[in-house]
């Protein structure tokens, strides 16, 4: 019976587009090192308490279940990006793309806020 669990699984992950991340593979791409610097921010925001550093953390995973590793470095780039002044940067304040970027990161902190806090 192990044998043919095993070869069901050898099996799926042979067919399973390149490429291609089930939920637990998703949920863990974030590094610990993001995960705690945004759990810092967070916590300094909103308090140093046991309670927060639970919210916080809730937060983070939220935010982790919606949108990709890579997606959030963008768009926390494009965020970073639109913090300093001047010509060179003031695409990043008006074009489609990085708007676009910093919506969807808006959108997931949203829904963790609402589930989280």
């Amino acid at each position: 019976m192990m044998r043919g669990a095993v070869s069901a699984l050898a099996f799926a992950a042979a067919i399973a587009p390149a490429g291609a991340q089930n939920m637990s593979e998703r949920l863990n791409d974030y590094p610990t090192e993001a995960r705690a610097d945004y759990v810092f921010g967070c916590m300094a925001t909103n308090g140093q308490s046991r309670a927060v550093l639970s919210r916080c953390a809730c937060s983070i995973d939220v935010i982790a279940s919606i949108l990709p590793y890579d997606k959030y470095v963008q768009a926390e780039t494009v965020l970073s990006l639109q913090q300093v002044g001047g010509e060179q940067t003031a695409m990043f304040k008006s074009a489609v793309v990085p708007r676009t970027m910093v919506a969807e990161l808006r959108r997931a902190q949203a829904e963790a806020e609402m589930l989280c806090f």
